[in-house]
């Protein structure tokens, strides 16, 4: 296993649900933090080994001077958790295609500009990391949520391509697809109760897990469910 002593984890969508459990995940195991958010004062996880910086996925220069600010606070990147992304309604009949563009932009090209931005700091490290939090709506369909599934599957197909990209260096790529998680994206959710969904907090050690196996032990996809999922 990597010792976290000196590693230093960026992790965007940091100000609650599941970024923000992997936040306090980390913080308690001795990684160094770079947290990143829309609303950085939203923030409230505190540190010496911890900052906080503006993170809109729809703004690729915010995702510029997250990084820079990150190299310049530690001098170095070790990992990234793709984590911030959005849960809209779109199915395939609507002609409105607004909910599809939103989502593609957070939950695809967010992480998609964040890792071309990362690796180069990834493959200096020798040992860089990235954990995708995707869904399991990104490997089945269950639902009428075509514009969410649709872009879970690229963020699947965007994991296998950096994974191929960054092996010679050393950087390994994990996808973690849950189901439901209570989150606040999930709050209005009423046909499975609160206590029957996962638990952030054990994503957050599924997380922690993926960032710290050797570059020769490396977890591809971790799907993780609450409920009978037929595809298992």
């Amino acid at each position: 296993m990597l010792a976290p002593e000196g590693r230093v984890i960026m992790i965007s969508g940091a100000n609650r649900g599941i970024g923000r459990a992997i936040a306090l995940c980390l913080l308690d195991k001795g990684y160094s933090l770079s947290l990143g958010a829309r609303d950085a004062a939203a923030i409230v996880i505190d540190g010496k080994a911890v900052m906080s910086h503006r993170y809109d996925a729809t703004d690729a220069a915010s995702n510029e001077a997250w990084v820079a600010a990150t190299v310049a606070r530690f001098g170095r990147i070790d990992g990234l958790v793709n984590n911030a992304g959005v849960a809209l309604d779109a199915a395939i009949e609507d002609a409105d295609e607004i909910a599809y563009d939103r989502m593609w932009e957070i939950n695809v090209k967010g992480p998609l500009r964040m890792t071309r931005l990362a690796l180069p700091h990834l493959r200096a490290c020798g040992s860089g990391r990235i954990v995708n939090i995707a869904s399991l709506s990104g490997k089945r369909i269950l639902n009428d949520g075509a514009g969410y599934a649709m872009s879970k599957f690229a963020v699947m197909a965007l994991s296998h391509a950096t994974r191929r990209a960054g092996w010679d260096d050393g950087v390994r790529v994990t996808a973690i697809c849950p189901g439901l998680v209570a989150t606040d994206m999930t709050r209005n959710w009423t046909d499975v109760p609160r206590g029957d969904m996962i638990d952030p907090a054990d994503l957050a050690e599924l997380a922690a897990t993926a960032l710290a196996l050797p570059n020769n032990a490396v977890v591809a996809e971790l799907l993780v469910n609450s409920r009978y999922e037929p595809m298992f």
